[in-house]
């Protein structure tokens, strides 16, 4: 699949547009219902992105994005850790109204993934945690990401996975197939919500494909590491320069 594509939905601008309307509809709960239904585990996996890119975000004139930022968690552990502004996009306006209330010094900018405001080059770190999936076409997100890096530059994908061995893979499908959607629903008031975010994790490529992807867009030393048994795969690639081999 080249990306997203919530049941029902057909081509790269209605999915879009879907992914946005949902977004903005459990923004008002979205904070909670991250830490509760992955019982907290998200902080961990967000610290654990911060500290793979501490080299770049201790470069003092380093331009840092951080993409589909939401409603800013991993923007906000960004700019602890640097100790200065970062950049947040998210094209979902509601996402964005609550990441400028909770980080006030944070420069937002409302913008499609896929098409960004930048400048070919002009940035040093481009992170996306848990907005990936969501994109409507993965390839165009990855070459976007490319674009906008400098040569060198660092891309960090926080997306989730497969678990892997025998008991977690069943005990995790049992989980994201009917507690998490009766829960999400339950406290967000959105059905389409919570049945489309699992689906979106099962109908994703595995870690392996999209290093692969990654490796196709312009990405060297394009590897992943895994947590809590393969649920989250943290990928991460340096921008090559024109003409360096693949």
């Amino acid at each position: 699949m080249s990306g997203t594509r919530p049941r029902g939905v057909e081509g790269e601008a209605e999915a879009a547009g879907w992914v946005r309307s949902m977004f903005g509809s459990v923004a008002h709960r979205y904070d909670f219902l991250n830490h509760l239904l992955s019982f907290n585990l998200d902080r961990s996996w967000r610290r654990r992105t911060v500290a793979r890119v501490e080299h770049v975000l201790a470069r003092p004139a380093a331009r840092v994005l951080d993409l589909c930022c939401g409603t800013g968690d991993l923007l906000g552990a960004l700019q602890e850790k640097r100790g200065a502004p970062v950049l947040g996009c998210d094209f979902c306006r509601p996402m964005l109204s609550i990441a400028r209330r909770k980080f006030g010094g944070a420069r937002l900018v409302e913008a499609d993934a896929l098409r960004l405001p930048f400048a070919d080059g002009s940035l040093d770190l481009v992170t996306i945690a848990f907005g990936f999936r969501n994109l409507a076409s993965y390839r165009a997100g990855l070459e976007e990401m490319a674009r906008v890096l400098r040569p060198g530059g660092v891309a960090a994908i926080l997306e989730f996975s497969q678990p892997r061995g025998r008991l977690l893979p069943a005990l995790y499908s049992f989980y994201s197939r009917h507690i998490l959607p009766a829960v999400g629903r339950a406290l967000s008031g959105s059905k389409e919500a919570y049945a489309y975010l699992p689906e979106s994790v099962r109908r994703f490529p595995g870690a392996e494909e999209l290093a692969s992807q990654m490796r196709e867009a312009g990405f060297g030393e394009a590897g992943y590491e895994t947590m809590t048994g393969g649920i989250v795969a943290l990928h991460t690639g340096k921008k090559q320069a024109a003409g360096a081999p693949a």
